[in-house]
Order: C-alpha cells, then structure tokens, then sequence
C-alpha cells in the first residue's frame, strides 16, 4: 500500500539547483532514511512534501486516509503556550480521543443532561474503537525519556534544543500512520537515542527520516535515499550496504562518462566543421552532440587523501586538573573533587546524560567559568581550538570566503606546506559558488561546519569540540574523522554520535551526574558491553565467605513476607483486571441511563489502570529477586 509518492520534483534557490525530476514513492511499513550532504535540499523537500513550501516542477501525492506527523529540523512554536499546549495541539484522533474523553467527564460533572450523557458515551465509544485507554501511559513514558518535565513551562522559556526534544515527544506522541522526522537525534544524549532506536523498531509507523547517525541510521532503517548531483538514488539496504552500491555506482558513472568524452572528441570534429542543420538527420545528430557534451563533462569528487594543519609544538607539561569542584548558584554540583593530568596525543570522548556538566566542564577549562573549589594549570605552550555550541555570529551579509580570511589567509599543514584557505574550504564541501555564497544564505549544517573551520586552521595544538557532528553530513563526518585521525595534538571531544566516539576515542570521561565522573580506558561500545554485563551480574546474589570459618548457605528464595506478598500480588491483579475488564465492557455497551454511575465507573476505571500498573511492578521485581536467587 503506497502512502507517499514524490514524482518529478525539481526545487531551485536563487542560481542554486537543489534536485532536478526526483521521483521515489514510500509504502506501509517502510522505514527510510534521507541522506545528502548539507545545502542540497534534504529539509526542503520534507516541507514540500509536507506542503510548506512549493517545487518548481513535479507534485507530492500523499494517501489521503492516513495521519502524518512531522519533525521539521527547526520547529516553530507559539512562544505564549506552554509544553502542555503544544503537545496536545493536535488534529490526531488519539489524542483528540484523550481530550474528548476528559472534556466529556468534566461537563457531566458539572451537568447531568442528556447532551452530556451522549458526549460521554460517544467518548467512551471513540476510546474504544482506537485501543486508546493505555495511551496516558506511553505519553508518560516518551515525556519521561526524553527528560521533559515541567509541562506548564512557557515555550519562550525553553532553549533551541529543548524545543526540539519538545517537538519530538509530540511526534512520538501523535502515533501518525506515516512519521516524518528531521535530524531526530540532534539535542539529544547517547540514553535517549538507544531509547529512541528502540521506540522506533517497535512502533508500526511508516518512517521518512534525515539523519547523519550512522548508527542509528543502520540500527533503525533498512532503505537510503540519497540526494547527489540534483538526482535521487535509492538502495534497498543498510549503511554498509549502501556505502558499497554507492562506490559500485560512481564506478559505473565513471567509466560511462570516459567512454562519452571518447565520442566527444569525434563529434567536436564534426561540429567544427560547423555543419548545416538543413535535414532532419543532421539536425538531430546536433541536438545529440549537446546531450553528449553534457554528460561528458560530468565531474566526480575525488576522495582526496587525509591531511592535518599544524599544530604549536606542545610542552611536557600540558595540562593539569585538580581537584577540581563546580556547583551553580542554584546548588546544583555539576563536578566534583575531580583531577587529571593530560598527556601528550590524547583523543578523550566526554558522554554522559544531558545536564550532568559536560559543556560546563569544557568552559571551566576555557577559563569562562570560575571553579568553586581546585584550580586547572595550563602549560604555556598550550593553544587550544574551542568549538562551542554556541555557533558562530558573524555578519550575515559577510561572504564566506571573506569570514575565513579574517583569521587566516592560508593553512599551514603538518608536513611543512601549505594551502590557500580557499582549498581548505573546498576539501571540506564548501564549493567555489558556496564560497562566496552570503552567510545568511548558509543552511544550518554549513554554518556549523564553517565555525568547525575556523577552529581548525588556527594552528591549534589542544582541541576542544562539543558536539561537532550535530547537522553534518555523513561525507563531513568521514572528513572530519580522517582529519581529526591525523590530528597531532590533544583532543577533547563531547559527542552523542557512537560512531564517531568509537573511531575517534580510545578514552572516555563518563559522567554520570551529581558530579561524579569515571574515567575510562577504551572505546564507547566496550563500556557499553561491560556496563551492561556488570548490570546483569549485579542482579545476582553472591554469598560472602569469611575463611576460616564455614561458609554460610547462600539464600536461595523470598522471605516468607516476600512470598506472601507475592502470592497475594498475584490474586489482587487478577481481580483488578477482572473488574477492569467488567467496567470496559460496560462503558462500551453504552446501556447505562445513570449519568453518576457513568460518571464513577468512568473514575474506576482511570484508578484502576493505576493500580495496575503499580502491582504489576511490584510483582515483577519480586518475581525478578525470586529467580536470581535461585539461579
């Protein structure tokens, strides 16, 4: 069953072409991911298609039964409504279902007629045809994971990536036959996005995506649809996959191009001899000629080869830590009594959840905040290169050439040339036309690149970098890690990205909130692994042996209150969800007369959906303790 068909699209902005004559179609149950580099259209063409914005050419045909839900890569939201309002500003019938139901309760409460009766009824009944009773839960649970708390918060109050988180929960929340998301990773630390990856595998939806997480991309999807010199290629498979019929590709390209600039050269004789387009043969061998012209000067990025900007010679001493503590005004302790030396070479990651100081710890190091307690000893020959979330604020009307030229006109290489800035850009993605492409006219990935630029070809010899991969393209991804690779001083990498930490950092300052942080020796899968092990084993029970005296028995089941309260768990749910099952059928059968019975049945009910869910968690853990121990 088709849901989206994309036919012939076509997009220009000012000189710049975008896609040309695109055409691809999504069915049910189909998970794709969108890749291309940055400024070549990716978000446009989600707002085409979600008809906020209009192509040149081509037309978008969406299904018309199905329920779309969309997360544009820069929401917009009404800076007076709080995070309650937007979430539940929607048209989607399950949460219209939720507020109907709600509404309906309330009115009867207030007047017992038989309109109010008859919206209850018909509330319930919609409740009913959708499945929608456990739906408060899941809401519940997408708010929890994604750490939004406050809901009467005021969006004006929130900061970019918070609008984001809260622009997704309502995505997610929506349960959309058709889910659109852009860049649904950004903002969000390495817990969220297992979540994430997991939500998604589970959910039945139909799944659009931009994303530049390799592994998430390859986790979740099992189709890519790339963007590349103004045409759409699709491969049915994963990342691997897709990197290969790529290459395969561009070979293919390649040699067909050869081969037409071989029959160029024949046909350009001819043309020289500027024939007479009198007959119709002549007239198409000449149309043919310009066909031809144009594939044969089809041009191919070359893989360049991997290369690293200078870096100051770094002293033995580097940098020191110690003891170093960081609360704010409000109290709460970000670090806490935490010391290192750094060495020479050093490539650290710094994860950890969002909030538990990993930007805060960076600008201690950078001198933008005061330590409450310790101090941080800078060797002199230290030059660091600080790339901050904060972005870049340059002119907008700047060029970009003319941006990168206020700091360096030339960049001096490890091996003792050097190249114009110029070049540097262009090793990077940023095209001739692109550099001299206004700032403001930058899409979101390039202005971040650009800023990633300017901290690169300062010469450091210490590089500090958070969140580098946010909005980079896959291809800025491998160029960067090749660089980064090649890099020859210290790094201090914060980043959500596992595949970018796994290739890049081989040590990993874990934060773990409160202010506590663990320091790690080795890549981020492998803390993973044994984190995960370690969870596993503490979940049984080891008998401590005191030599020499006899060891004592382990205990191998529940207390008797244990297994009392366990058995009686067990007959109290079942009856709990017989009653349930009653009041559901009740309500559903629509012969109550009596609006208070309504009414209270109606409370039970949400009661005992409560009372569920707490017994049912109490069962599991017993349940749980009961087999460890007898394991």
């Amino acid at each position: 069953m088709n849901y989206l068909l994309v036919e012939n699209l076509s997009k220009t902005y000012g000189e710049k072409q975008l896609f040309r004559n695109i055409t691809f179609g999504i069915d049910a149950g189909q998970k794709v991911a969108l890749v291309a580099k940055n400024g070549t259209g990716k978000s446009t063409l989600l707002n085409i298609i979600m008809g906020q914005d209009i192509p040149d050419e081509g037309k978008v045909t969406m299904r018309k039964d199905i329920q779309v839900s969309y997360l544009p890569q820069a929401p917009q939201m009404s800076e007076y409504d709080t995070v309650l309002d937007t979430i539940f500003n929607s048209s989607n019938r399950y949460i219209q279902a939720v507020k109907d139901y709600e509404l309906s309760l309330e009115n009867i409460n207030h007047a017992h007629t038989p309109q109010t009766q008859q919206a209850l009824e018909k509330a319930i009944e919609q409740i009913d045809a959708l499945n929608a009773w456990n739906f408060e839960s899941t809401i519940k649970e997408i708010l929890s994971r994604l750490d939004i708390r406050n809901l009467n918060t005021p969006i004006s109050h929130l900061s970019g990536g918070q609008r984001k988180k809260v622009a997704l929960s309502k995505a997610l929340i929506e349960k959309n036959d058709l889910l659109i998301l852009d860049e649904p990773t950004n903002h969000l630390d390495i817990a969220m996005i297992e979540w994430l990856e997991e939500f998604l595998l589970q959910a039945k939806t139909t799944l659009l995506m931009v994303t530049h997480d390799r592994y998430f991309l390859d986790n979740i999807c099992d189709e890519i649809i790339e963007i590349e010199h103004e045409n759409a290629y699709r491969y049915r498979g994963k990342y691997a996959y897709y990197i290969e019929k790529k290459a395969e590709r561009i070979a293919a390209e390649k040699a067909e191009t050869a081969k037409a600039k071989n029959l160029y050269r024949t046909e350009l004789e001819w043309m020289r001899r500027m024939p007479q387009a009198r007959g119709g043969k002549a007239k198409a061998r000449i149309d043919a000629f310009y066909e031809l012209k144009e594939k044969a000067s089809k041009r191919f990025a070359e893989k360049q080869a991997g290369f690293s900007v200078k870096s100051e010679r770094l002293g033995s001493k580097i940098l020191e830590i110690n003891n170093l503590s960081f609360s704010y005004p409000d109290g709460k302790l970000m670090l806490d009594d935490f010391s290192y030396t750094f060495k020479r070479g050093e490539r650290i990651g710094v994860v950890g959840a969002n909030g538990s100081g990993k930007s805060t710890f960076l600008k201690l190091i950078m001198e933008q905040l005061r330590p409450t307690q310790g101090r941080i000893v800078k060797g002199q020959t230290i030059k660091y290169g600080y790339y901050s979330q904060d972005g870049l604020k340059p002119d907008p009307q700047k060029r970009v050439i003319d941006i990168i030229k206020d700091y360096a006109e030339r960049v001096e290489l490890n091996n003792g040339a050097d190249i114009s800035v110029s070049q540097f850009l262009l090793h990077f993605g940023f095209s001739a036309t692109t550099q001299y492409a206004y700032y403001e006219n930058l899409s979101g990935g390039e202005k971040r690149k650009l800023h990633l630029l300017i901290t690169l070809i300062q010469n450091p010899n210490f590089l500090i970098l958070d969140e580098p991969t946010n909005d980079f393209d896959i291809e800025t991804l491998n160029l960067l890690e090749d660089f980064l690779l090649n890099f020859s001083g210290c790094l201090l990498i914060v980043s959500h990205d596992r595949y970018f930490l796994n290739k890049i950092a081989d040590h990993l300052f874990i934060f773990q909130g409160n202010g506590k942080v663990k320091d790690y020796y080795g890549a981020y899968t492998e803390y993973r692994r044994e984190a995960h092990e370690q969870q596993s084993a503490n979940t049984i029970a080891t008998p401590k042996v005191s030599e020499p005296q006899r060891p004592k028995r382990a205990v191998t089941k529940l207390s008797y209150k244990e297994k009392k309260e366990l058995e009686s768990l067990e007959t109290e749910i079942a009856e709990l969800e017989a009653e349930k099952q009653q009041i559901e059928t009740t309500l559903s059968s629509g012969s109550l007369s009596d609006n208070e019975e309504l009414v209270r049945l109606s409370n039970r009910f949400s009661e005992l959906m409560n009372l569920i869910d707490e017994k049912t968690n109490r069962w599991l853990e017993l349940s749980e303790k009961e087999a460890s121990l007898s394991a």
